[in-house]
């Protein structure tokens, strides 16, 4: 008996193991891909802040709040 869970044995540690890489992988993958798009952002964001023009600062000065449409009769 003590051979045949001895014969067992390599073959799961085998597939336990390649499972365990695959997870690995995976997770290496989905962390590095995480990393790329917040750095991908900032850099995104911060290549348009210094885009800027001097009428980006008073683009908004015009924009009317919500409760001020449609409340006439």
């Amino acid at each position: 008996m003590s051979a045949e869970l001895e014969s067992i044995t390599p073959t799961e540690e085998t597939k336990e193991s390649s499972t365990l890489q695959v997870i690995t992988w995976v997770s290496v993958g989905m962390a590095v891909a995480a990393v790329g798009i917040f750095v991908g952002r900032e850099l995104r964001s911060r290549y348009k802040f210094k885009r800027r023009t001097p009428y980006d600062f008073c683009a908004s000065a015009t924009e009317y709040q919500a409760g001020e449409y449609g409340v006439g009769i």
